[in-house]
């Protein structure tokens, strides 16, 4: 049997992980799988536990819970022979929404156990910004105080979480002056937020980075300049389908080095902090295996 490492969201989804792990963990076992459920207090620990699976030699790394869980293991998987299973089970799920994997977590293990049978294992780019890896979407402005505010949020469970710290958040709404580097060209300009995406979700099904592809080795960056409370409020519907790009406040750009700088900002990535600005984010062409994927053009 092949023994794969499981990862455990401690508190993704408000338990859900906790409560589908019997479940999955009986489908990889029917799937010839030999699944150990490494120990995870905490985010540091996650990771310390994670690294530790990939250097005895873990024949995937399966994290169970939200893009935060995810984001822990692929600090041990990314640059290394060790792919990444996502089964989600937490409040946003972007990275496995961007993976094309099955939305329930029974269903999504069985993918990854039937991928890692058949050798179907899919590569894909990620991001690297102050030591970390990324996955989904780096952001800095209105929307990284969104997420840090929704992580601070006990109620309500699932996306509607991004809902309440948006409406908290938008009485201290005001743009903010960044310098922004493409690939060695700088300027400076006012901002709501800035938004560099490797995949296209983030803030649990928010299309902010529409047109991103994580194998194409390039980042796609979505600038929404100033505007009015009321503006992005009736804006940011039209983030669920992608429509905001044609607003007049948004600018869309490509690099493969993206430089932020800016006073009192700080980073967030998979929804989890990053560091504050000055940050270079790179794209890592091919940084990442991954199975259970339900993207064909990304298996090989």
């Amino acid at each position: 049997m092949t023994d794969v490492a499981v990862l455990v969201g401690p508190a993704a989804g408000r338990g859900r992980a906790r409560a589908v792990l019997p479940a999955v963990l009986a489908v990889l076992r029917r799937g010839g799988l030999a699944p150990r459920v490494l120990p995870a207090a905490d985010r540091a620990g996650a990771e310390r536990a994670a690294a530790g699976a990939v250097a005895a030699g873990a024949a995937a790394v399966l994290a169970v819970g939200g893009d935060g869980t995810a984001h822990a293991a692929l600090q041990a998987v990314a640059g290394a022979s060790t792919p990444l299973a996502v089964v989600p089970a937490g409040t946003g799920n972007d990275l496995a929404r961007a993976l094309g994997v099955p939305p329930e977590p029974v269903a999504a293990a069985a993918a990854a156990a039937a991928d890692l049978r058949e050798g179907a294992v899919g590569t894909l780019d990620a991001g690297r910004a102050a030591g970390r890896w990324w996955a989904t979407v780096l952001c800095c402005g209105f929307d990284a105080a969104v997420a840090e505010r929704a992580a601070r949020l006990r109620r309500p469970r699932g996306p509607r979480r991004y809902d309440v710290a948006v409406l908290a958040e938008l009485a201290r709404l005001r743009p903010r002056e960044v310098t922004l580097t493409l690939d060695g060209r700088p300027r400076t300009l006012p901002v709501t937020l800035v938004a560099v995406g490797n995949t296209a979700w983030y803030g649990g099904g928010l299309r902010i980075c529409p047109a991103a592809d994580p194998a194409d080795g390039l980042l796609d960056v979505t600038v929404v300049g100033p505007v009015s409370r009321r503006e992005l409020v009736r804006t940011r519907p039209r983030l669920a389908a992608g429509s905001h790009v044609g607003h007049p406040a948004v600018t869309v750009h490509r690099a493969a080095r993206v430089e932020l700088a800016g006073a009192g900002l700080t980073t967030w990535a998979d929804g989890e902090p990053v560091a504050a600005l000055p940050v270079l984010a790179e794209a890592v062409p091919g940084a990442l295996l991954v199975v259970g994927s339900g993207r064909p053009a990304m298996i090989r």
